[in-house]
């Protein structure tokens, strides 16, 4: 009998009814020589503090760095107190029984870090030593299942991927419970004020940036503005200096000529530059850019929007969503042109699914080198049924990407007139020559600045034209906005690094704070912890939060870079690097944060519980 383990009761029923398994046993599926079970995520999880003798939480116990970690089945709360949650040790008895029954084990959890972590704990937790192999595939149609039985891996071409998966386990064991439990006792544990190796530096930001705009003093400052006249076509123009003195300003101002007189001087073209750009198209969405993308357009948080996607990924409609790439190889590649050919009566896409049936495809996101464990987000070509709205947006999304990535650039004609007419102006305008993947959308540009035009007349250095209104605009500076789901993301993906460019922002990736898969949750976390709230779509540090912070904000918990470093290093213990060296260095770096916060958590005492 073989037995093939799947991270949850669904997935298990799919895999099954490929195989023409029918008969519904306790606790799995049995049928053509095959039994299917089931986790319900993480059965196992490392054993809390006092199953290593740390009973109660006392300064003396800390730090709490154990010689070998354990495993311990997931517990629940009940009326008796936290016990082993009955279900679970249950489901770990089935699959005990069927892995010592078992010719074969096959593993079948999400093709990913956490996947095979989930795996590997109940593996070791009963003792198996029997050999096991790997589904690992980036679908689930009938058809990709089918391949991927067909193409089972060796299950120790993942033990790389489990050494990561461990590492970073333990290490947020080893930060969250020391740092914990330190920065409570020292406040006197009047409060759990719960610390994490991701979940403090994501609130470090977040409180930093809603401090620096809560401080913000906006400066007023000046701009003369005024519209000319070229063959009827009216045009504004700006002038090149700001003022912080308005006297200079109205002085500037005042030596504009040629408002609503007969044209004696009026504003000399000095220069004019136009140059054509070319802009590509977006890559492939990985798990952040659509989270971003649906935060955005829809409003969705972070976690809904994974929700959403795994539900199409189980309904066999997309490929598998917790991926960090934006790339797919050439094999996938090859799969492209029918996908798309199956959109050309989408009520919204039609038209563009069409057109990109005539002209070659854009390769900008198919790079091989740059796949991950699983390939940039596709649709998988199955007609989808009834999709419920909010399913459908994603689906939408996910399809509407596609058709961006693999469309023409967008041409656009930047031109810029400088003008004197007493001090110096000038007039910018976007005018887009070829829509490409914008008209996929049918959306412009981002948003423009207010001094652009949309249409610039024709003009040639050494023109005179009459200026026909002037105005002297007062303003302000703004401070950079409260951080929502969608710029959070962002910015965790660059550990806080402010950077605009897609290529040079994945090419970070790895350095960057949790994982697309994780981001979801570890805001979650912050609002269940209290440190964080929802006020529409922002995302504001309440004061046990910000009270936190000023704890934390100059420790080495809370520094983005330092906690994308490890992620970065966790990455590269799946390419082999030294597991060891990497837990040295966490254990180095628990004794100095535990003993830090053990200090500075004292001026925390007046900090409740809510």
């Amino acid at each position: 009998m073989k037995v093939v383990i799947a991270e949850k009761p669904s997935v298990a029923r799919e895999l099954a009814k490929v195989f023409g398994a029918t008969a519904k046993k306790d606790g799995y599926i049995e049928g053509k020589n095959y039994s299917f079970t089931w986790a319900f995520g993480h059965l196992l999880q490392l054993a809390p503090p006092q199953d290593y003798g740390f009973y109660g939480w006392r300064a003396q116990h800390l730090p709490m760095l154990p010689p070998k970690f354990k495993l311990a089945v997931r517990k629940i709360k009940t009326k008796d107190g936290i016990v082993e949650d009955p279900a679970v040790r249950k489901q770990l008895d089935t699959i005990k029984r069927l892995f010592d029954e078992a010719t074969e084990i096959i593993v079948a959890t999400d093709a990913g870090r956490e996947g095979e972590l989930i795996f590997r704990y109940i593996y070791y937790y009963l003792k198996c030593k029997k050999p096991f192999r790997r589904l690992w595939i980036s679908s689930q149609t009938d058809e990709a299942i089918k391949d991927g039985f067909r193409n089972l891996k060796p299950g120790t071409d993942y033990d790389t991927l489990f050494y990561s998966a461990h590492c970073r386990s333990e290490s947020d064991w080893l930060v969250g419970m020391n740092a914990t439990q330190a920065l409570s006792i020292s406040a006197g544990n009047r409060a759990v004020l719960s610390l994490g190796r991701v979940q403090t530096p994501t609130l470090a930001m977040i409180c930093a940036r809603y401090l620096e705009t809560k401080n913000f003093v906006p400066q007023t400052f000046y701009q003369v503005s005024i519209q000319l006249a070229k063959n009827g076509q009216l045009f504004k123009a700006i002038s090149v200096d700001n003022f912080k003195d308005k006297a200079k300003a109205q002085s500037v101002f005042d030596q504009v000529q040629d408002v609503a007189s007969g044209f004696p001087n009026g504003g000399m073209v000095v220069n004019v530059e136009a140059k054509t750009k070319k802009e590509p198209p977006p890559l492939l969405h990985d798990l952040s850019s659509l989270q971003q993308e649906a935060n955005k357009r829809k409003g969705y948080t972070a976690d809904q929007t994974l929700t959403i996607l795994q539900n199409l990924y189980e309904s066999k409609l997309i490929s598998y969503p917790r991926t960090g790439s934006r790339y797919i190889g050439d094999d996938v590649f090859a799969g492209v042109p029918q996908l798309i050919e199956k959109l050309k009566t989408h009520p919204d896409f039609g038209k563009q699914a069409e057109f990109l049936g005539t002209v070659p495809l854009n390769k900008r996101s198919v790079n091989a080198k740059k796949v991950t464990d699983h390939h940039a987000i596709l649709p998988t070509g199955e007609t989808p049924g009834y999709l419920a709205e909010d399913r459908q947006a994603v689906y939408d999304m996910v399809i509407g990407r596609m058709l961006e990535a693999f469309h023409k650039e967008c041409i656009k004609d930047l031109t810029k007139i400088s003008i004197e007419s007493g001090a110096k102006f000038v007039a910018n305008g976007t005018v887009i020559r070829s829509a490409g993947w914008r008209s996929v959308y049918n959306e412009t540009d981002e948003e423009k600045k207010d001094e652009d035009n949309a249409t610039l007349p024709k003009v040639e250095t050494g023109d005179l034209l009459p200026i026909e209104e002037k105005s002297l605009l007062e303003k302000q500076t703004k401070p950079k906005p409260l951080y929502n789901e969608a710029t959070l993301l962002k910015a965790l993906e660059t550990a806080g690094k402010e950077i605009e460019d897609e290529e040079l922002r994945y090419a970070m990736k790895d350095g960057g704070l949790g994982t697309p898969a994780t981001r979801a949750s570890i805001i979650e976390t912050l609002i269940k912890r209290e440190y964080i709230t929802r006020e529409k779509k922002n995302l504001v540090p309440s004061p046990k939060g910000l009270a936190v912070y000023d704890v934390v904000k100059d420790k080495k918990i809370a520094q983005a870079e330092l906690t994308g470093s490890w992620e970065k290093r966790l990455e590269e213990i799946r390419s082999g690097a030294s597991v060891n060296e990497f837990k040295e260095e966490i254990k180095t770096y628990t004794r100095t944060i535990t003993a830090e916060l053990l200090e500075a958590g004292k001026s925390l005492a007046s900090v409740q519980s809510a």
